[in-house]
């Protein structure tokens, strides 16, 4: 069974579902027979580099809120996360584009350490306050989840896999995915948001049933 997971590296829901799903999965018993992939979307395609301004600065232009609005939605979900073993610290966190970070996730996906990477990733950037849109910085961080650095460095410098993340995006407009994260299930099921372990265990369970019952 495929599960592709549709996401984004900035997106603090995405990091929080992530961890509920591989909880969901360690408790599904063909857990064996899934492979998992990690589907590109930007929440903000035309994110610079190098936006201005702190990332509560940029939570309150972006829904009309008051600063302080913006800091109690970061610090509600930085519980949240933390209920999932998740450390967010919203203060270092260093917004930018992330279609690079696609794109060197496209190529872990080709190199068999996608969910390592992604991790790394996500990490870096709620953790760590890396500047995830950092070619520099993106090469290390996917040699230090198993990339070869060369090979990161020579994707990054060209437009290699760029394609592939936006087949994956006019795939999620296609299925109707307007936010994320999104799962789908053998292209049989989808289910959005951060649900809860239990929600995507019946999720899990619910397709492996449907695709035994179409042989």
């Amino acid at each position: 069974m495929l599960v592709e997971i549709w996401s984004d590296i900035v997106c603090p829901w995405c990091a929080i579902g992530r961890k509920r799903f591989v909880t969901a999965l360690e408790r599904f018993e063909h857990a064996g027979a899934v492979e998992v992939r990690v589907r590109s979307f930007e929440l903000d395609p035309s994110a610079p580099l190098a936006p201005e301004g702190t990332a509560a600065e940029r939570l309150a232009a972006k829904y009309g809120t008051s600063l302080e609005q913006a800091h109690a939605m970061h610090a509600n979900v930085t519980a949240l996360a933390a209920e999932e073993g998740l450390s967010f610290d919203y203060d270092r966190a260093r917004p930018g584009n992330t279609f690079d970070a696609h794109r060197l996730l496209q190529l872990a996906w080709d190199r068999g350490v996608q969910p390592a990477v992604k991790d790394r990733l996500m990490r870096a950037y709620f953790e760590e306050g890396q500047p995830i849109s950092d070619p520099d910085t993106l090469v290390r961080l996917g040699a230090e989840a198993g990339l070869d650095a060369d090979e990161a460095r020579a994707v990054l410098a060209g437009d290699a896999y760029a394609a592939e993340v936006r087949e994956d995006e006019a795939t999620a407009r296609g299925f109707g995915i307007t936010g994320v994260p999104f799962f789908v299930l053998d292209r049989r099921l989808g289910v959005s948001g951060a649900q809860s372990p239990d929600v995507l265990e019946s999720a899990l369970r619910q397709a492996w049933d449907a695709a035994a019952l179409a042989g």
